[in-house]
């Protein structure tokens, strides 16, 4: 039997000031100024659309992403979150993260950000140097890196995040790893670090760089693992590590097949509806212009069918590094737990998942081969 999970919002911020070549998510360069003012009248009207889906819950969690959120000014992202919360109420302690990049924030931002409610930063570093930086579209230099990680910390925010990437072009063993040094003298409480991928419909894909090869990317992978580890940092999701107590709850909700609602120019969300019995997905208008000039933002809304449920949960929580409990896997499903049951004996024989009374547990080598184990499903 489904039971409603915690809530989430994610708001998207679709500008950024130019798009980088590996970028394959829903944003826009900037030309000219923007209309920050009616673009969060329009996100204020669109959650007033979703309200039938929070079913009576507290907001857990709210991530402004991107874009790059931080082109608009602190007094209307606190005009933003003041409404939001007028209409559904915030949980104590909520975590509110809103994206940065270095290149957009001038030193007084971040402690008018932090009054105007966001409680955790997320800054898109990418790299420490400036040549990688160059290759990769992005606006800022290693200095402007380092002072945007130092004010994060001096300006009262609970935490803050830095996006790290490898497997950069032509980027060596030495470089990445001097990334991870740099990064961890700056002491952020949260890293998240991963490997550049070549999207479709980037111009990455159309021209694509030198990247290191299959070995030099395994073994920055690995030792890059093992020195995160001796740092303090420990790994709870595929590209994210923290140190303890700092997860981040928002991404957490995710994986765990929670609730959010999705508001803003192609935002997602997915939300349970108990009266239904059904979990249901939606997806906003996409280009700014017609979500400005839009009376309904919702451009379509699917049903996941129940024979689906079981694979859209394990896609998601085998991301975790924690055990993966039976009862939230009927809960966030509405499925028994011996629905799975003969992909799970598979599975096990592989040597893939362990299995107790409680929990199911990826192995080492599940954790490498996870899209081996999602095919037991199939």
């Amino acid at each position: 039997m489904l039971t409603l999970p915690p809530l989430s919002l994610y708001i998207h911020i679709p500008w950024c000031v130019q798009k980088c070549p590996y970028c394959d998510f829903n944003s826009h360069g900037q030309h000219g100024d923007l209309p920050q003012a009616e673009y969060v009248d329009a996100l204020i009207k669109d959650l007033k659309q979703d309200l039938a889906y929070v079913q009576g819950r507290r907001l857990h969690t709210i991530f402004i992403g991107g874009g790059t959120p931080s082109l608009f000014d602190a007094k209307q992202v606190g005009r933003l979150l003041t409404e939001v919360d007028k209409l559904i109420p915030f949980s104590d302690n909520i975590e509110i993260t809103m994206e940065a990049n270095p290149g957009t924030l001038e030193h007084d931002d971040f402690e008018a950000y932090c009054k105007a409610g966001i409680t955790r930063l997320s800054i898109g570093v990418q790299s420490f140097s400036t040549d990688k930086l160059n290759l990769l579209g992005r606006i800022h230099n290693e200095d402007e890196a380092q002072i945007a990680a130092k004010k994060a910390k001096a300006s009262g925010y609970q935490s803050f995040n830095l996006d790290l990437m490898h497997g950069l072009p032509n980027q060596s063993f030495d470089e990445a790893l001097a990334d991870i040094e740099t990064a961890a003298e700056l002491a952020p409480p949260h890293l998240s670090w991963y490997q550049l991928t070549i999207e479709p419909n980037t111009l990455y894909h159309s021209k694509p760089p030198q990247l290191p090869d299959d070995e030099d990317l395994w073994q920055i992978y690995e030792q890059g693992q093992k020195r995160l580890a001796e740092l303090g940092y420990q790994q709870y999701e595929i590209s994210a590590y923290a140190k303890e107590g700092y997860q981040c709850q928002h991404n957490l909700n995710y994986w765990q097949f929670g609730d959010y609602l999705g508001i803003g120019c192609g935002a997602h969300g997915k939300i349970t509806m108990l009266s239904d019995n059904k979990i249901v997905r939606t997806v906003k208008i996409k280009h700014p212009k017609g979500y400005l000039a839009a009376d309904n933002y919702c451009y379509e809304t699917t049903e996941v069918a129940e024979e689906d449920r079981a694979l859209e949960y394990l896609m998601n929580r085998l991301r975790l590094m924690s055990p993966i409990p039976k009862l939230e896997f009927e809960q966030r499903t509405g499925m028994p737990r011996d629905t799975i049951s003969d992909g799970i004996k598979q599975a096990c024989a592989k040597g893939l998942l362990t299995e107790s009374d409680e929990y199911w547990q990826l192995t080492s080598k599940g954790h490498m081969f996870v899209n081996e184990l999602l095919s037991q499903f199939l």
